[in-house]
């Protein structure tokens, strides 16, 4: 992979991001998706924010390398403090982590007021998507689209939202409104991987002197909404 050949996931995370906007790219590794978007004149300016030294030396290679150091500035910071208000991002992308630490990355931006004036959040949580929508509902955000792609064996999801009030079910912020109404065969694969994990969790359980009944119970009550969802 590179800025001229970017990965599934990445071009897919890239097909998200409105024309011409202004990016933050929080955890941005080598700057492949912000270099690739520029090159694509589809972005007009972004920042590549990395919170390592290694990575951060790499991202700041790549957008040396393509000439657009004064396009894209790459910055040393812990999370949205990368962002400053004279950026005037519109658009935040945190692809590549766990949902409960691209949670945490939000929360702690908007509690420092970094997502004024953000009108869209492109997220690929690896793991832990149901927390990450779950933030998303509590301030304010609509999920607008979703994607489910699998790459290398392995499922991803791309999740779209932007500012404004949403209500959802409990079955749709646990499998993804967009995703559940779909149901395509990534889907339906990815559930019924995870319908058999946790009925083998729970026969493991049921082994113990005292199974843990709270636990048993979620992931009972989960089970049924998979097979429903998969009959």
């Amino acid at each position: 992979m590179n800025e001229h050949a970017l990965s599934d996931r990445l071009a897919c995370v890239g097909e998200q991001i409105p024309d011409q906007a202004r990016i933050a790219d929080i955890g941005s590794d080598h700057a492949y998706l912000p270099v690739a978007l520029m090159l694509q004149n589809k972005i007009t300016y972004a920042v590549a924010g990395e919170v390592v030294q290694g990575p951060y030396d790499s991202a700041s290679k790549q957008v040396r390398k393509n000439g657009l150091t004064e396009k894209i500035v790459v910055r040393l910071a812990d999370g949205l403090d990368a962002v400053q208000p004279a950026d005037e991002i519109d658009t935040v992308v945190v692809a590549g982590m766990g949902g409960t630490l691209i949670r945490s990355i939000l929360e702690e931006g908007s509690r420092k007021n970094r997502l004024a004036g953000v009108k869209r959040l492109v997220l690929q949580p690896n793991v832990g998507e149901r927390t990450l929508r779950e933030w998303l509902v509590d301030h304010n955000f609509t999920i607008i689209h979703e994607v489910l792609l699998e790459e290398n064996d392995k499922n991803y999801e791309i999740i779209v939202a932007e500012t404004g009030k949403a209500t959802y079910t409990t079955q749709q912020l646990f499998f993804g409104p967009f995703l559940l109404k779909e149901k395509n065969p990534v889907f339906l694969k990815k559930w019924q991987h995870e319908l058999n994990q946790r009925q083998r969790v729970v026969k493991e359980l049921e082994k113990a002197k005292e199974p843990p009944a709270e636990k048993m119970n979620e992931l009972k009550e989960q089970i049924e909404w998979i097979k429903e969802v998969l009959a």
